[in-house]
């Protein structure tokens, strides 16, 4: 059966499926189950568990292995002090089943009740009731399934042009953007942090040596940096033919027709079907029968059966079976995750979209990103940093000038006129529904006041307000305000005001530049006034660190000495054990490539430090740098934003 997608803004992707239920009645519909399986962390955990190890134990454990690899090489091979009877029972179930989740927004609807053709349950999330079938048993059972996917992006359009159209009176329609040069532009520098599709590591890697210049540049851009192109060897040969510095050739005259635009570079799925209709003289029907069969676990019967028409056929065109096995090869390699053209097209237009504002606008495209978390490649903290350096003005949050989520406000400083306010939501602990309970007070007159009216605050909540300076707007300094927080938690609606006391705080000293960065890291996760490397970069300077920007004026081949906060840590299926690390300081991003005889050579502190010295040397092709890591040490910054580690 047909497997249907529908991307739907991810903040009403709810109101979607409960529409379907709505529509359908939950007799007729319901979602798809997810079997969680055993991976090596929460295998460790619980065989922890089950021989009486106490929860901190077993948490200890379990940070010692990587998710990545099995149990046996995490716990074995890297010398961990997990007990053996531990790592033997955690082996013998990884993979097992674990327990039934709830798949991400697929959906079965049946012309009859669905209980007659399998089991349902009610779901631990209200209004979710769910097959007790995975979307494979699903397809074996001959169901059609439905994929509601949360797109974050179409979101953040979504916000971007409501933004646009409150602050800057343009109503932007994103049918009708104009195709620009200056967008092309800026995404030639990589400026991509943020953008649809191309933010990735690898993605702006590609975009200097890829050039974009036209809309389809961006459709093979988006195609191009996926595990089948990858695999399949085709990356680089697209490149230096983009580039003229390859000719552009073909396996066989044949393939000319269904590969010219791609440069005779095979990367989508409708071009592995065209190849079998122009070579193999195959049907369309049998060419779509191809792709499936290439693209899913099929029996090796089936295959064969396929692959000796497959050969057939090209005998018959006079291919003859030498470049055959190539084609066939190249074929198989890109099969499974070949994307569709028509998928890459539409991408691309948000791709687009999204270039477009974060250019124009980037004041909006920063606040939209920032109500639409969690989404995207990059954490807020990166999101925030990279909007300052393109003169955005970003604020913390305030009690009576925040709304619930991150908005706009006039500023005659920055970019655009308009500067970036921090939402309640972002502080520590504050969730969307208690963010706007305490929009709707607004304004305040006292810390008091709020303590009242929302009575559902807690010390905690008022001691997150009162780190993230959010009580500024009454004059107070932040120790000052902590200080209120404590004594204000002892009232509320049903005791008399003004009788609380010990709200004036004695004199107490101001928090320095890095204070604040540190308190607003912890209370928000996100220091836009200090970035943590800015505030030793003195020290830095001392020891010879290049910072990210300076490293575009040293040579090629020379060892340099970077440091910055780790914002990711990478190691792709198709990097044969190489992983890549995200550094950050105050002026900009720097890659990392680490070797695996390096990785473990330094594993622990590659694992854990929240930020890093390294040593290494420096590489540049086609615009693109990168450092080639030979030595690790960490970086003691105090606070930093969390890592997004191996996604």
């Amino acid at each position: 059966p047909p497997d249907i997608d529908i991307d739907i803004e991810s903040d009403r992707r709810e109101e979607v499926i409960q529409y379907v239920y709505d529509r359908h009645g939950r007799h007729h519909t319901a979602q798809v189950a997810n079997v969680i399986t055993y991976r090596s962390k929460s295998a460790i955990r619980d065989m922890a568990k089950a021989l009486g190890y106490a929860q901190g134990q077993q948490d200890a454990f379990s940070r010692q292995v990587d998710r990545w690899r099995d149990v046996l090489s995490g716990a074995i091979e890297d010398d961990t002090t997990i007990p053996l009877p531990v790592v033997e029972l955690a082996a013998e179930i990884e993979h097992f089943p674990r327990h039934l989740g709830i798949h991400s927004g697929g959906m079965v609807m049946c012309d009859r009740p669905v209980i007659e053709v399998c089991p349902v349950e009610w779901g631990r999330m209200e209004d979710r009731s769910v097959l007790q079938w995975d979307k494979d048993d699903c397809a074996a059972a001959g169901l059609v399934k439905f994929d509601l996917l949360g797109l974050g992006m179409l979101s953040v359009l979504h916000y971007a042009t409501d933004l646009i159209a409150e602050h800057h009176g343009v109503e932007v329609d994103l049918a009708t953007l104009p195709q620009e040069s200056c967008v092309y532009d800026m995404l030639q520098k990589a400026d991509s942090i943020g953008v649809f599709q191309i933010e990735s590591r690898a993605q702006m890697a590609t975009l200097p040596r890829l050039k974009p210049r036209t809309f389809y540049d961006l459709v093979v851009e988006v195609a191009l940096i996926r595990p089948g192109p990858i695999q399949g060897g085709s990356v680089h040969p697209y490149i230096r033919r983009r580039n003229g510095l390859e000719p552009v050739t073909y396996l066989h005259p044949l393939l000319e027709n269904a590969l010219a635009k791609t440069l005779g570079v095979p990367l989508f799925q409708e071009q592995l079907m065209q190849i079998a209709i122009d070579v193999a003289n195959f049907t369309p029907a049998d060419a779509d029968m191809l792709r499936q069969a290439m693209g899913s676990k099929r029996s090796r019967e089936r295959m064969d059966d396929l692959k000796a028409r497959f050969f057939d056929g090209m005998r018959t065109n006079g291919i003859t079976d030498d470049i055959g096995e190539q084609i066939w090869l190249k074929l198989a390699a890109f099969s499974n995750y070949g994307f569709p053209e028509s998928h890459s097209v539409s991408f691309s237009y948000l791709v687009y979209a999204s270039s477009w504002i974060k250019y124009h606008y980037p004041a909006v495209f920063c606040a939209a990103l920032l109500k639409a978390q969690p989404m995207g490649f990059w954490s807020p903290h990166t999101l925030v940093g990279d909007a300052r350096r393109h003169g955005v003005v970003v604020r913390t949050p305030d009690l009576n000038r925040s709304a619930a989520a991150a908005t706009l406000e006039p500023c005659e400083g920055s970019t655009g006129s308009v500067s970036v306010r921090l939402g309640f939501d972002y502080v520590r602990g504050i969730g969307r529904d208690l963010a706007e309970e305490i929009d709707a007070g607004r304004p305040f007159a006292s810390v008091e006041d709020l303590r009242r009216r929302v009575p559902s605050l807690s010390l905690a909540h008022l001691e997150a307000l009162a780190t993230a300076g959010a009580f500024g707007c009454f004059g107070i300094d932040r120790r000052s305000a902590l200080w209120a927080a404590g004594a204000m938690s002892q009232t509320s609606a049903d005791r008399l005001p003004g009788i609380v006391t010990g709200v004036e705080a004695p004199t107490l000293p101001g928090m320095s530049p890095q204070e604040l960065s540190h308190a607003d890291l912890w209370a928000t996760g996100v220091a836009p006034d200090g970035h943590p490397t800015s505030f030793i970069r003195g020290d830095l300077t001392e020891r010879g660190v290049v910072t990210a920007t300076d490293l575009a004026d040293v040579a090629s081949g020379e060892r340099v000495l970077v440091g910055g906060v780790v914002t990711h840590r990478q190691r792709p299926a198709t990097a044969q054990g190489t992983t890549f690390l995200n550094l950050e300081d105050e002026t900009g991003l720097i890659n990392v490539v680490v070797s695996k005889g390096c990785w473990q050579r330094y594993r622990q502190i590659a694992k854990g430090a929240p930020a890093l010295l390294i040593r290494g040397r420096l590489e540049k092709e086609e615009g693109v740098i990168n450092i080639v890591a030979d030595k690790l040490e960490p970086l003691p910054i105090g606070a930093a934003p969390a890592s997004r580690d191996f996604r």
